[in-house]
């Protein structure tokens, strides 16, 4: 009997050792982040919330899908490194119910040279490299329209991509390639159209190292905002609320505008 009752404590002590496994802390929250510069501003915010009696564990991805998946899936609380047009086409495409709930930083999109080193010099037939996915892809097509190298049909909008090109003068070759790719093309093309992220990593400030960029006051500057999101339903938790409040303080903001120098912006 002794060896039975025995046997039936050891088992509930394991089932409860597993039940707290299971178990969110009520006090961490989990969010997952690209590399440069997201990250970097939630090891800002990690600080703030620790003050505030929150723990912050931050998930590193290099790629702009599985961040979203792992967050529809329930394994973060939160995921911080796109903008909201990318969310709404991710969304519809995925049928993932995940929503902004603040709008932190805008990264200007810029054009680096690669082989030809200044815009005045662009030849008849150049190639520019620019992001393969669909919002980034607008972006940039709308950016070399602004310079005056093509003209992108006003039906296009924010899902434009080379087949919306409706003036070409110079011949331009589009070459579509994954964001990451972009900086490491460099050598092989004339010009490439990169994002902020991307180009920090490589080591460039689109304030200083752009030919041409997006600029603070244009509608970009609000329009691909990076934002934090969260799965719908999860707007009002108070775990949630605190992050927000850590990711818009005035130590996030100062630290953006010092390590940065114009490539990340803070719009709060």
């Amino acid at each position: 009997m002794k060896k039975i009752i025995a046997g039936l404590i050891v088992s509930t002590l394991t089932l409860s050792l597993f039940a707290g496994c299971g178990k969110k802390e009520d006090n961490k929250i989990v969010i997952g982040a690209s590399v440069t510069p997201h990250a970097e501003i939630l090891g800002i915010a990690k600080d703030v919330l620790k003050e505030k009696g929150y723990e912050l564990e931050i998930k590193e991805f290099t790629d702009y899908v599985q961040p979203n998946l792992t967050l529809e899936s329930k394994e973060l609380d939160a995921n911080y490194f796109q903008h909201q047009p990318y969310l709404d086409n991710f969304n519809e495409e995925n049928k993932t119910n995940l929503v902004s709930v603040a709008s932190v930083h805008y990264e200007p999109l810029g054009i680096y040279a690669g082989k030809t080193k200044s815009l005045d010099d662009i030849q008849d037939g150049a190639t520019i490299a620019v992001p393969n996915d669909t919002t980034n892809e607008a972006r940039a097509l709308l950016l070399l329209e602004t310079i005056g190298l093509i003209k992108v049909s006003p039906d296009a909008g924010l899902k434009a991509t080379i087949n919306d090109i409706i003036e070409n003068p110079k011949n331009i070759k589009i070459q579509e390639l994954e964001s990451a790719q972009l900086s490491r093309a460099l050598p092989d093309v004339d010009f490439a159209v990169i994002n902020g992220n991307n180009a920090l990593q490589a080591g460039l400030n689109a304030a200083t190292d752009a030919l041409a960029k997006e600029e603070q006051d244009s509608l970009a500057a609000t329009t691909f905002a990076n934002i934090l999101v969260v799965r719908v339903g999860d707007e009002k938790r108070e775990d949630i609320k605190a992050l927000i409040e850590a990711l818009k303080s005035d130590q996030v903001k100062a630290f953006i505008e010092e390590k940065y120098q114009g490539a990340v912006v803070p719009i709060f």
